[in-house]
């Protein structure tokens, strides 16, 4: 006989009691109570790959999460009752989405609506107390930042060891797309339309303050596997709020697309997102770095001692090698800003904005392209399409 089972993908579990043992305890609150916390506990963490303890459960609506009596986390819904997060999200171990400099990205859903999530695990020992506080002001900043070109962070949970995250799930990031193309590198127009949205979602954060600090391809998600996605900023484990004429000097970010007043240790600003932004061009169209990594890096990077040889930026334009130039530039007070280049001719193209409008219409929200522009480039391709029909007259009369 036994009194319930459980049932898992691998095995089932039958659950029974010695009844001369346990004789009038069924009606017992303590006594279920007592069920009710051995199953849970049969439930709580499991051991990771590398010895340590990895919650396989996460996530709840409601407020600041805290450490409940099991160990896990829990927080307070909006009617002020404690709710246990291993109702409302599960963790997945085995599907690691990435890592980044605090800890790593697994997949999860959220059990009600069945919801995929991105649950990110932070191993507070991995950094100092200064570094956790600034971290979790960050985050809760960024929870309060709801905008299309920014991955939404649905909740942030605590226990004494561990912060988490939880996270919407997208599909995959600008370097998988990078080096799954048939070139190893994207073309002009792709890279165009998703830079465009990179800038409008620092165009955004800028506003507000946010310096996003360690931007590079791994850290720009895309919604599909389309060859237009919707792109999403992410991993904001560095970001700082600095204002429009503020200045910080903690070393940030990733060696390859560091700015050289960081490596000089110099005072930095958002011109430090403007920088890496060049270098997010520089590897879309090319497929490789503009700094030989073989080498002194941070000399190179301090001199901007980069070319642009012959293969493949030959067949590049030349606005497109303009722009780059001109966010690769060592003296923050010459390099482009946001609204700079959003309004350099490279990116002021037609085909883009058609592109961009596309994706506004799919997803039925404007907000890459203004409506005082609309003429200007409807105007535009009533006049190309005309164009292109003469000639094509022209080339019947020949």
């Amino acid at each position: 006989m036994h009194c319930f089972e459980i049932r898992t993908a691998n095995v089932d579990f039958f659950v029974g009691e010695d009844r001369s043992l346990t004789a009038g305890a069924a009606g017992d609150p303590e006594y279920m109570k007592s069920w009710e916390t051995v199953i849970r506990q049969a439930f709580m963490p499991v051991q990771s790959a590398g010895g340590s303890e990895l919650p396989s459960q996460e996530g709840a609506e409601g407020g600041p999460a805290k450490e409940s009596s099991s160990g896990g986390a829990y927080v307070v819904d909006k009617e002020g009752r404690e709710t246990d997060i291993s109702q409302a999200y599960q963790i997945f171990p085995d599907e690691v989405l990435g890592s980044g400099q605090f800890g790593i990205v697994y997949g999860g859903v959220h059990r009600m609506s069945g919801r995929s999530v991105a649950i990110k695990v932070i191993d507070k020992m991995r950094f100092p107390t200064k570094q956790e506080t600034a971290l979790k002001n960050e985050v809760s900043i960024l929870q309060n930042l709801h905008y299309p070109g920014v991955v939404n962070l649905e909740r942030m949970f605590e226990t004494p060891e561990r912060i988490f995250v939880v996270m919407e799930k997208l599909r995959g990031d600008m370097l998988e797309m990078i080096l799954s193309s048939e070139q190893a590198r994207l073309s002009e127009r792709i890279t165009k339309f998703l830079v465009t949205q990179i800038l409008v979602a620092l165009k955004h954060l800028h506003t507000k303050n946010i310096v996003h600090c360690d931007l590079k391809p791994e850290n720009v998600l895309l919604s599909s596997d389309s060859d237009f996605p919707q792109v999403k900023l992410c991993d904001f484990g560095f970001a700082r709020i600095i204002g429009e004429k503020g200045f910080r000097k903690s070393v940030v970010g990733t060696p390859a697309y560091l700015a050289p007043e960081v490596l000089r240790n110099k005072g930095y600003n958002r011109s430090l997102d403007m920088w890496s932004t060049g270098v997010i061009i520089y590897v879309s169209l090319s497929g490789t770095f503009p700094f030989n990594e073989d080498e002194d890096i941070n000399e190179q990077i301090q001199n901007a001692s980069f070319m642009y040889p012959p293969h493949p930026w030959k067949e590049i334009s030349t606005q497109a090698i303009d722009l780059i130039t001109n966010l690769l530039q060592v003296k923050t007070r010459k390099r482009f800003s946001v609204d700079k280049s959003l309004m350099h001719p490279w990116l002021q193209d037609y085909q883009c904005w058609c592109d961009l409008r596309d994706l506004e219409a799919k997803l039925d929200t404007r907000w890459l392209t203004h409506q005082s522009d609309d003429s200007r480039w409807e105007s535009y391709g009533r006049q190309r399409r005309l164009s292109d029909v003469t000639e094509k007259v022209a080339g019947i009369a020949m």
